[in-house]
């Protein structure tokens, strides 16, 4: 929740910073340049983060800091932007659409899929702030648009995937997970759909389809299993699953839900497989896991970014909400046991959660709820 901010100190032609980034090498480029002083005359004292999730990719902030303490006779200044300005002149997850088409014939088997996506990229509009030498007057193709499309565990006979690269003018830039936060939604909802078509289960449907990725059905299968899958749930509360690949880890999620006062989803139970390869630290990954389920929680309730007139609508937290105390949900956590190679921890449990509440409220309600924030 920590805003932005960074410490800066020009002095005795050196300068100095103190700055949570998760780019030393492109702050120290920006404080250099801004300075007019060599990069190897800055020294950069990394802080915790106090929360990256793809913002402290920018460096706009190290500019600012470095330019007034320009301007403070080698006295240090400290730049920290309210909350205000941290919401309302930020770099967002782009707008995205997507059309998912599919063909299944009469034994519920998938002949076709295919996948139309739009949006804008965020790795050409990052070059042009952060890297102006790697950027071009034509934008490169941008895998974060449609990864978690083109890349679907699922078996098919058929697979086309189209992505249309748009440019909107607001500023986009890395959110957690990345193109993988609004990709699962899109896909993992439109499998459960087509398990509803063939009239099968949702985890079965998806298991029949994994054959050949045993890691992927191992973890559906623990999630499945550690939550009851099957078994019958309160009274009117239904489960939602969930599978994504992203970050070289598998995740799977089962969520329990209901509706509240003025239909208001609300969920009670969070489960989570993940298989990350080798585990050095299982109390950081469930911290991790428990941190992206609630990060996506939010994102899938309440949060979204109004524009009207150029101008943000959102201000503080009480317009882009999080999820308080009293609406945090049980989660539980199981790690596989694997011998391959680490793979990531803080962004896969991110993106399976959207889908998994609204493949749960559909089961609840019979409605398919097609875009986000998630309002019945």
């Amino acid at each position: 929740m920590e805003p932005i901010n960074c410490t800066a100190r020009v002095a005795g032609g050196r300068v100095t910073l103190w700055a949570p980034t998760q780019v030393p090498s492109f702050a120290r480029a920006i404080a250099a340049q801004v300075a007019g002083l060599p990069e190897s005359a800055v020294d950069l004292h990394v802080s915790y983060l106090g929360g990256g999730f793809g913002r402290r990719l920018e460096v706009d902030f190290i500019g600012q800091a470095v330019r007034v303490a320009l301007e403070t006779g080698g006295r240090p200044v400290q730049l920290v932007w309210p909350r205000e300005e941290d919401l309302g002149h930020d770099y967002y997850r782009p707008a995205a659409a997507a059309v998912l088409r599919a063909e299944l014939d009469e034994r519920g088997q998938l002949l076709a899929l295919a996948v139309g996506s739009a949006g804008d990229a965020i790795m050409p509009r990052w070059y042009e702030r952060v890297f102006p030498l790697a950027a071009g007057p034509v934008d490169l193709p941008d895998k974060t648009t449609a990864e978690g499309l083109f890349d679907l565990p699922y078996e098919m006979a058929n697979l086309h995937v189209a992505h249309v690269a748009t440019h909107s003018g607001v500023p986009v830039g890395s959110w957690r997970a990345v193109g993988h936060s609004q990709n699962a939604f899109f896909g993992e909802t439109f499998v459960d759909e087509l398990a509803a078509a063939a009239g099968a289960d949702p985890v079965a449907w998806r298991l029949a389809r994994l054959e050949h990725l045993p890691r992927h059905a191992a973890v559906l299968r623990k999630a499945a299993e550690a939550a009851g899958w099957g078994s019958a749930v309160a009274a009117g509360q239904a489960r939602g699953v969930a599978l994504h690949e992203c970050f070289n880890s598998i995740v799977a999620m089962v969520v329990v839900a209901s509706l509240g006062p003025a239909r208001r989803p609300r969920v009670h139970r969070i489960v989570v497989a993940i298989d990350c390869g080798s585990v050095v630290n299982p109390g950081i990954v469930t911290q991790q896991l428990e941190s992206a389920a609630m990060f996506g929680l939010a994102a899938a309730l309440d949060q979204r970014i109004d524009i009207e007139n150029g101008v943000v609508r959102q201000r503080n937290f009480p317009d882009y909400p999080l999820v308080k105390l009293a609406e945090t949900p049980a989660i539980e956590c199981h790690i596989l046991a694997s011998e391959r190679a680490p793979g990531g921890v803080g962004e896969p449990g991110t993106p399976p959660l959207a889908p998994a509440l609204a493949n749960a409220l559909f089961a609840l309600t019979g409605v398919r709820l097609r875009s986000l924030p998630l309002h019945p």
